[in-house]
C-alpha cells in the first residue's frame, strides 16, 4: 500500500503525469510496477476500487456541516451610530442662545 501512496503523491505532484491520458498514465504505472488495483483505477477512471487496497472507511460528515450555520448576532445597542436630530427651525428660535 505504501508503494500506491507514494505512486499517488508522485502524480499529484508532476503535472505532465496528472494530466497524461488514461492508458498512458497506466502504461507508467506498470513500468513502475504499481498494483493492479491502482492500475484498475487509472484504467477505468474510478477511484473507488481504491478503498479496498488503502483501507478507507466511509465516514459520515459531523452534522454541523451538513448545511449552512450562520446565526446572525443582533447587534449591541452600543454597536449602532448615535443619530442627534437637527433642530427645526422652530426650535432655533426657542432655544436660548448664550
Amino acid at each position: 500500500m505504501s508503494d500506491t501512496i507514494e505512486l499517488l503523491e508522485t502524480i499529484g505532484r508532476d503535472a505532465s503525469l496528472r494530466h497524461a491520458p488514461l492508458e498512458e498514465l497506466a502504461d507508467k504505472l506498470r513500468q513502475a510496477q504499481a498494483s493492479e488495483t491502482l492500475i484498475a483505477a487509472v484504467e477505468t477512471a474510478d477511484s473507488s476500487v481504491l478503498t479496498v487496497e488503502l483501507g478507507h472507511e466511509k465516514l459520515d460528515p459531523p452534522q454541523g456541516t451538513l448545511g449552512p450555520c450562520h446565526e446572525e448576532d443582533e447587534p449591541d445597542q452600543d454597536d449602532e451610530p448615535h443619530h442627534h436630530p437637527r433642530p427645526t427651525p422652530d426650535q432655533d428660535k426657542s432655544s436660548p442662545k448664550h
